[in-house]
């Protein structure tokens, strides 16, 4: 019945928590961190308290002079208040774009000068450390989530107004606007609709009503990306309790999680392996998680072998869903502690019947093959809308309804979609660098990050970060390069100098050419 409702209408983001708190008020939500809109909701709240503040603020961007259709930047500091704010500028009809805090300063503006003088949401410290004096002549005003600046007006001036009711949007127009990663560039903004939306959530509520025991939800999501509704959506319109990461901190989350001890984990595929060491930690942080799910990318098959073996469940589950910010999940699949140690951590899974689909297109004109991958194409209706401001550079990507992925990859006889590489950062004559890689992963247990990119001449350089950040051990590297075509010696960096993007992926691009100009 949920999932017809929802088929029907679209997911309704303004309404999200107010239709939660309807079904489970007394719900739980627990956050590792205090919200800058609102620091006296403390760090442990309910689903009725939370909706509260969603209908508190609508009611004051409404004031604030915001209105239904118009654009509404969100970018602040990192916290859970950017997605709720996001539900709140949807709760009045107008469109949230939600850019990410990790993007700078420089980029944010660009992407502002492309939304043509929407409203922005930001903070006394984005506009003091960040943003351009500029960003006051692009946006139609800047409102403040939290400090002072005199150019900018404090939302806590339009406390106290009387309450308006929600305004809802046709499920077939823009209710949401995301960025691409940015690992090619400056990012690409994404229009989701309330039918787009819908689509991505019902693989995951497929797959989601297949837990039966409410079980409490840790989540460490973007909580810029469009998968944070989805999630928010399947796990508190089912009364599932949830814990809200803001800090993926491995020391952090040990302690978290020793003392709430979740049952379904949720991460992005980088912070599950920054949370491998949880695994032998003698207070058992993981020995209750029954499920857990990386919904942004492949993973490699030593974190999925140590996250298992942590749980004292007799048959803990992996999930992994394989999808694009432009497309939602499109393939998918399950791992268990069945799985052999050396299984293909390439092969992401199969399409979600009457949902889903996907091909794999030859590059060249001969027969794709794991030695002769092909471009992987998918036909889905939670793709977006269009890029905002680059409508031609979307329609580009289509071609008879399937969308190009990016990536390049094969299907086995029985289906299974391999991914080995996305198209830009293939190495001729190397072979797949993800294979490479996760071999490298299940080979060295020290290694916490592996990226090879092309260098001078395309020669394959492979760049390391350890545990600890301890010194690469060049003679065990050597052994377990062997039977890798040749590559040059090993860079080693601290994790955090690598550039990353809002959903914890390396940008290999932007790491390639830092390569070159170091040399």
């Amino acid at each position: 019945m949920l999932l017809q409702r929802l088929a029907n209408n679209g997911i309704r983001l303004g309404t999200l928590l107010e239709r939660a708190a309807a079904r489970h008020p007394e719900n739980i939500v627990i956050l590792d961190h205090d919200l800058d809109i609102a620091p006296e909701a403390g760090r442990r709240t309910t689903v009725a308290e939370l909706a509260d503040l969603v209908d508190e603020f609508a009611t004051r961007l409404r004031a604030a002079g915001v209105r239904p259709g118009e654009r509404v930047v969100v970018y602040k500091s990192n916290s859970f208040d950017i997605t709720l704010l996001a539900c709140v500028v949807a709760r009045i009809g107008a469109v949230p774009v939600l850019l990410s805090p990790q993007l700078d300063g420089a980029t944010v503006a660009t992407l502002i000068r492309r939304i043509d003088r929407p409203h922005l949401i930001t903070d006394a410290a984005k506009l003091a450390d960040e943003l351009p004096p500029s960003v006051f002549d692009d946006a139609r005003d800047v409102l403040l989530a939290a400090g002072e600046h005199p150019r900018a007006t404090p939302l806590r001036t339009f406390a106290g107004m009387p309450r308006v009711a929600p305004v809802i949007m046709p499920p077939d127009q823009p209710t949401l606007i995301t960025h691409t990663s940015g690992t090619t560039g400056i990012p690409k903004l994404a229009v989701h609709t309330g039918h787009t939306l819908q689509a991505r959530y019902r693989p995951q509520a497929s797959v989601a009503a297949m837990v039966r025991r409410r079980r409490l939800v840790a989540l460490h999501v973007s909580f810029v990306h469009s998968r944070i509704f989805t999630a928010l959506a399947i796990t508190l319109l089912r009364g599932f309790p949830l814990l809200m990461l803001a800090d993926d901190d491995p020391v952090r989350v040990a302690d978290a999680f020793a003392r709430l001890r979740p049952g379904i984990v949720e991460a992005h595929p980088n912070s599950l392996l920054l949370w491998e060491p949880l695994a032998d930690d003698p207070r058992g942080p993981l020995s209750d998680v029954k499920y857990y799910n990386s919904t942004f990318d492949a993973i490699h098959p030593r974190t999925v072998r140590r996250l298992l073996g942590a749980s004292r469940h007799r048959a803990p589950v992996f999930g992994q869903l394989y999808g694009q910010s432009e497309a939602g999940p499109v393939v998918g699949r399950a791992f268990t502690r069945r799985r052999s140690e050396d299984a293909d951590g390439r092969c992401v899974g199969f399409p979600f019947p009457g949902m889903t689909d996907v091909r794999v297109v030859s590059r060249d004109g001969e027969p794709v093959s794991q030695r002769n991958p092909g471009y992987i194409e998918v036909r889905t209706d939670g793709r977006i809308l269009t890029y905002l401001g680059e409508n031609e550079r979307y329609r580009n990507q289509v071609k008879d309804g399937w969308w190009r992925m990016g990536d390049v990859g094969y299907r086995t006889r029985k289906g299974c979609l391999h991914l080995l590489d996305r198209e830009v950062d293939v190495i001729p004559g190397f072979g797949s660098t993800l294979t490479a890689e996760d071999l490298l992963f299940s080979r060295m247990e020290e290694l916490l990050e592996v990226i090879i990119v092309p260098g001078e001449g395309d020669r394959p350089v492979p760049v390391v970060c350890t545990r600890g950040d301890r010194p690469l051990d060049l003679a065990a590297w050597r052994a377990a390069a062997a039977s890798l075509p040749t590559m040059a010696e090993p860079v080693q960096r601290r994790l955090a100098e690598l550039p990353q993007t809002a959903t914890t992926k390396i940008k290999r691009l932007e790491l390639a050419r830092a390569l070159r100009n170091a040399g």
